[in-house]
């Protein structure tokens, strides 16, 4: 019998013991909620009385969960990392959250492998990532890849509440298995993350729903709730009872590899035959090709929820052949029905689990970007016989909106009065002698829950136990999911005489631990683990963690340099901007000298993007020697230009004051200024070989 519980605590018990909040203790400082998702990411915080989402560093409330590993840039994460995916494929992440906590040799795994740009390989079981980075080959773990996007996660609400953050609460499908939970909890440890809870994501959009239910009502609200959240590459539906600031989920299922992913699937399978029909050239084998379409698959997809028809156009696709053509809503529907169609089968099944009839559905709040497909939402309202859906929550945000509030109640900065009652998504029990499952957890059983049952030996003199822990719902345990397995010890006697007492113990987190005990000799087992579950043990995460820590200078200084290059070209960039626009209001020789001096420096920069942060700063200070006295005349003359006219001398226009002989020693002083430049980047910026210019 093998236990989902029991290699969870086992491999990271040292690490996670912790976690949980004892009693009434209070967790100093905020306590983030974080959507990790399959394509984006969303991060929030309660604060204040109130649930804030955080926008990051370029104004946007959603991040790609994208991670990117360059030759100049090194580590990206987010937009920037989405960006450059096309030309740098191979080393770009995504998708992480459809393998992770899954084993190399999971169909899912082996179908993300045929889809994915990048090197997934087999490293004793699990699913390993190979990417280039700085011309090293850099190996890491799916929880490592995850670990990145939730460490900018957490780099964001830092730089928004202006404070270290240690704890948080994190999302997951609510069909994740535990080698899934356990792996993503795994992840927010690498990242630097205490994981206080982790919740289901039907649960945490349902809570968003509910508290605007009760904010536009002025009273808490009673009402049976069917969350229906198809994201970017993940689908669960969940039914809530909402009874007066209790959550009780009644029912889950869903599907943990379908979403908006698989329509864009979808639709460059559709241009792919299309191009090889009209110009005889497959690009499937070529990556740079295929990743330019997948952009342009998605950005179609997104404009088809609001437009009848979008262009796919991709210059040069392959060989000179370019790629220009129209797709319609309605081809984009055809090509994606069945998958459409699949989503209400977990609603139907959800129903069925629940006991409870169409009608008696209250409200089907929408969440996750997929449900703005308009065909998605006709089938969902068509299903409930014309029932309106409800669309008041942010299917972006509402996710992560419902973890901050989470976040807020277990740092007790909320005066929310909320109880979440989740429960398991799967059937979870142990094997018997004739390979039958024994089910001690039931699906959609309450948590957390504890569950225990006596069992005893087939055979006379038998010396150890074997438990092997399965989830699922078939009736014999080959068919289920296996999650590991010990032996417990216990002295020889007769068959059937030993009582030995399994318990099955799911937390809040929809994590198990199971141990065994023979009741006569007190032999107790919790985890004795034979085979790996899938998730990192703790001496993995404390190598990765000391590796975080050893590579901390290196990957500071980097960033250093890559800000002060930025700030230096920043600079001359606004110079140069400025110069251009200001007209007649300087000299000819003054205006040129300084655009000059701006022009020659971004031209430096553009074969010089690796110096060092001294090299950068010592530029942009001989720049700002040479254009901050230009600079400051040109805004003192415009402060003079737009002063009264009855302050100024009737017999002489202002413009004849623009250049006063007391400025003629100040322009002699400049002329050097720029001479001492131009001799230094003379230096610079004309090499002999224009392939590199030298700082030398």
């Amino acid at each position: 019998m093998k236990l989902f519980a029991l290699i969870l605590v086992l491999a990271i018990v040292g690490v996670f013991a912790a976690d949980e909040p004892k009693g009434n203790e209070k967790v100093k400082g905020y306590v983030i909620g974080i959507d990790l998702g399959t394509t984006f990411s969303c991060v929030g915080v309660y604060r204040n009385g109130k649930t804030e989402i955080i926008a990051n560093e370029l104004g946007s409330r959603i991040t790609p969960s994208y991670v990117a590993f360059t030759e100049e840039q090194g580590t990206l994460i987010g937009e920037a990392a989405k960006n450059q995916a096309p030309s740098n494929a191979r080393n770009t992440l995504y998708d992480i959250k459809r393998i992770i906590g899954r084993r190399f040799k999971d169909s899912v795994t082996q179908r993300e492998i045929k889809s994915l740009p990048y090197k997934i390989f087999n490293q004793d079981g699990m699913p390993h990532v190979r990417v280039t980075s700085s011309g090293a080959t850099k190996e890491l773990t799916m929880e490592e890849a995850s670990a990145m996007v939730l460490r900018k996660m957490k780099a964001t609400a830092e730089a928004f509440l202006n404070e270290p953050i240690e704890y948080a609460v994190v999302t997951v499908p609510a069909y994740f298995n535990d080698a899934q939970r356990a792996a993503t909890k795994a992840a927010g440890a690498i990242a630097g993350l205490t994981v206080l809870r982790i919740i289901n994501e039907p649960t945490a959009a349902a809570i968003a729903y509910g508290l605007d239910a009760d904010k536009k009502s002025g009273d808490k609200v009673s009402k049976k709730v069917l969350v229906y959240d198809l994201g970017g590459g993940t689908f669960d539906v969940s039914l809530l009872n909402i009874d007066e600031g209790v959550y009780e989920v009644e029912a889950t299922n869903g599907d943990t590899h379908l979403g908006g992913e698989d329509f864009d699937l979808r639709i460059m399978s559709h241009f792919e035959k299309l191009l090889e029909k009209k110009a005889g050239k497959s690009i499937k084998d070529n990556v740079r090709a295929m990743h330019r379409l997948k952009r342009e698959a998605e950005l179609a997809k997104i404009k088809l929820s609001t437009s009848t028809s979008a262009t796919i156009e991709v210059e040069n696709i392959l060989d000179g052949v370019d790629l220009k053509e129209t797709l319609t809503r309605a081809r984009f529907e055809a090509l994606n029905q069945d998958l459409f169609k699949k989503t209400l089968r977990p609603v139907t099944k959800v129903l069925k689990d629940a006991k409870i009839t169409k009608e008696q559905v209250d409200e089907v709040v929408l969440v996750g970007g997929s449900t703005r497909i308009p065909k998605v939402r006709a089938l969902l309202k068509e299903y409930f016989d014309g029932k309106e859906l409800n669309l008041d929550v942010n299917p972006d945000e509402a996710i992560a909106f419902g973890a901050a509030v989470q976040g807020g109640i277990l740092s007790n900065n909320t005066g929310e009065e909320i109880l979440m009652i989740d429960v398991t998504p799967l059937t979870l029990g142990t094997e018997d002698e004739d390979g039958v499952m024994v089910k001690l957890v039931h699906r959609n059983s309450p948590i957390p829950i504890k569950k225990s049952s006596p069992f005893t030996t087939v055979e006379d003199n038998q010396q150890s136990v074997l438990f092997r822990i399965f989830q699922g719902e078939r009736s014999l345990a080959k068919y289920n999911h296996l999650l590991g397995e010990f032996n417990l010890a216990v002295p020889p006697a007769p068959k059937g005489v030993p009582e030995i007492r399994v318990t099955f113990e799911v937390d809040v987190n929809g994590i198990l631990k199971v141990n065994a005990k023979d009741v006569g000799s007190g032999n107790e087992e919790k985890i004795r683990i034979t085979q790996d579950t899938g998730r990192l043990t703790s001496s993995e995460i404390e190598k990765i963690l000391a590796d975080a820590e050893e590579n901390e200078e290196e990957e500071k200084q980097l960033l250093a340099k890559i800000e002060a290059r930025k700030e230096l070209e920043g600079y001359a960039e606004s110079v140069k901007s400025s110069l251009i626009s200001v007209g007649k209001k300087l000299k000819k020789s003054e205006k040129k000298e300084a655009l000059d001096a701006a022009k020659r420096v971004l031209k430096w920069l553009k074969y010089n993007k690796d110096r060092d942060v001294d090299t950068y700063e010592d530029k942009k200070t001989k720049l700002e020697e040479l254009v901050n006295p230009i600079m400051t005349k040109l805004y003192k003359q415009q402060r003079e230009a737009t002063k009264d006219a009855d302050v100024q001398d009737e017999d002489e226009p202002a413009d004849n004051k623009m250049f006063s002989s007391d400025d003629e020693p100040e322009e002699e002083q400049e002329h050097e200024k720029a001479g001492e430049f131009d001799e230094d980047l003379d230096r610079v910026v004309e090499p002999a070989d224009e392939e590199e210019i030298s700082m030398e």
